[in-house]
């Protein structure tokens, strides 16, 4: 007797070989309005190959497979390597070789390359997100050293600004490629930099440092920037994973950690037996050295959100096209079609600011434009990478159970949510710093009111958020800082979309994102307009 228990049908066939750029028209229209439009043709040809089923295999590969610490070679010398699957390695040719780690620091970087480099940065967090920790710490620290390398490391000006990918363990200066990491936080202390036990005495041209770091991010990077006590008070060296003279340095790896998400990327716990480093800038200008990479890297933070919010969007919306419920596809469905369209419109939100800041980023010479970057870099960190942990599980109830399955993309999505959030400054420390700039920096409130004022009266919703903003922001409260950082983000938002979006759209963004007394009703119109403009089409 021939037995058939059931037959397969129904089920979606997972989202591959999709453009990743193209299929995104609010990154599309972003890019061309922000100074990027020369990047689109590139940008196209990443977006396919990022999008292919061998790309995506890459990234399951790199996390299903982690980093392994070979503390001792077979002969017992101590090694301090890390060992990593060979689809990190691959991931790690395609952004070096993309130059998502340098692109704006060229010495004829073009007009634009800032918005062109955070496109490329969001398409590859689609992907795979570890291996954009070395590429974003790598990316935050070169512009400081081109500024201030030790003279004895001259030579590695040129591997920083290459485009090749070279983890071979060897001195810098026989390297064709280089990465930069950092070791801040000790056990003791975390944020609180300033409680750092870590010692470094001078001794000659260099210093000589003993201690600790909890955090050590992306131990097997050529060189690291390291905050340690000297004389003079909390200081910044360059540590090196090799002398100048070719001999190890004394920085010793106990263990990687164990995290919930981000496991394809290594984090180690490491102790400093009187390794060498070199200062950059003076004694006790430690957190200010390191403050000038943290806009950086927290921006980073907010586009490896975003990038991990749209995938987990475009998965939901392919399947919701794909998978019958009740007589109808899941996107036909009344309230699926709503919730959807809202997912759809905070990103279409999103997208818009963040290249606005892109942009603010690449006119940084402009004072209010650095300004601009100053403020809502934090604002942006705060919003996106807290508003993304409850996005990405709202596209994982879209597919039910298989969403939870590990055969998804998903589960890895959802683990990968909180790091943006805790690493770089969290939440309460991006909204404590917001009010530090809305407190000392002058002229803050008139770029804001200067910024609205375009957009003034366009809709109710946001005058009334505005007018509520600056009652708060006359005797701005501590205990208040997260509800003034998230009016903040939705303000400076809603600006850019009364300014770029279609009129209908833009109403909707605002009283999706404005309206206190609740959730409102999309219009039929601008559902179309949102889910066609999700999969690359317009009208």
């Amino acid at each position: 007797m021939h037995w058939q228990t059931h037959t397969v049908f129904n089920q979606p066939i997972p989202l591959k070989n999709s453009n990743l750029f193209l299929s995104d028209r609010p990154l599309c229209e972003a890019v061309m309005r922000e100074g990027a439009a020369w990047d689109a043709e590139l940008l196209a040809s990443i977006g396919q190959q990022l999008g292919a089923a061998e790309s995506l295999e890459l990234g399951r590969l790199a996390n299903a497979n982690p980093p392994e610490l070979l503390r001792y070679d077979t002969t017992g010398e101590r090694l301090d390597d890390v060992r990593f699957h060979p689809a990190w390695h691959l991931l790690m040719q395609g952004l070096c070789a993309n130059r998502v780690h340098n692109l704006a620091w060229e010495e004829e970087a073009r007009v634009g390359s800032f918005v062109a480099r955070a496109a490329r940065f969001v398409l590859h967090a689609q992907v795979e997100s570890g291996t954009l920790c070395p590429i974003t710490m790598t990316f935050a620290a070169t512009p400081l050293l081109q500024q201030a390398l030790p003279k004895p490391f001259h030579e590695w000006l040129k591997p920083l600004l290459s485009d090749r990918y070279d983890p071979h363990l060897a001195p810098g200066n026989q390297k064709r490629g280089l990465l930069i990491g950092m070791g801040m936080t000790e056990k003791q202390g975390g944020t609180d930099v300033l409680s750092n036990t870590t010692r470094a005495e001078k001794s000659g041209d260099e210093y000589r440092l003993v201690g600790h770091k909890w955090f050590f991010s992306v131990p097997q990077s050529d060189a690291h920037l390291v905050l340690a006590q000297a004389k003079g008070g909390l200081s910044c060296f360059f540590v090196p994973r090799f002398l100048p003279d070719g001999q190890r340095n004394g920085v010793r790896l106990e263990r990687l950690k164990e995290k919930l998400g981000n496991r394809s990327n290594a984090s180690s716990e490491a102790e400093f037996c009187d390794a060498s480093g070199w200062l950059l800038g003076e004694e006790g200008d430690g957190v200010r050295q390191i403050l000038k990479m943290g806009g950086l890297t927290r921006f980073d933070c907010a586009l490896g959100s975003h990038g991990l919010m749209r995938r987990a969007f475009s998965v939901a919306l392919y399947h919701a096209h794909r998978r019958q419920a009740f007589g109808k596809n899941l996107v036909d469905q009344p309230l699926m079609r709503h919730v959807l369209s809202r997912m759809a419109l905070e990103l279409e939100g999103q997208t818009a600011m963040l290249f606005r800041l892109a942009r603010a980023w690449d006119s940084r010479r402009n004072e209010q434009e650095a300004l601009f970057a100053r403020l809502f870099t934090p604002v942006a960190k705060f919003a996106v990478c807290k508003g993304g942990i409850p996005f990405v599980g709202e596209a994982m109830e879209v597919l039910g159970g298989i969403g939870y399955c590990e055969e998804s993309e998903l589960p890895r999505l959802y683990r990968e949510m909180p790091v943006n959030s805790i690493w770089e400054g969290s939440g309460n420390v991006m909204c404590l710093d917001v009010l530090r700039v809305l407190g000392k920096q002058p002229g803050i409130v008139d770029l804001l009111s200067n910024d609205f004022a375009a957009v003034k009266g366009q809709d109710r919703h946001f005058d009334r958020a505005w007018r509520q903003l600056q009652q708060r922001l006359r005797r701005p409260d501590e205990t208040q800082g997260r509800e003034i950082t998230q009016l903040l983000w939705r303000l400076g938002t809603g600006a850019q979309m009364l300014r770029h979006a279609s009129p209908p759209m833009a109403q909707a963004w605002c009283q999706m994102m404005l309206d206190t007394r609740g959730t409102s009703p999309i219009g039929e119109q601008v559902q179309n307009d949102l889910l066609l403009r999700a999969t690359g089409a317009a009208n």
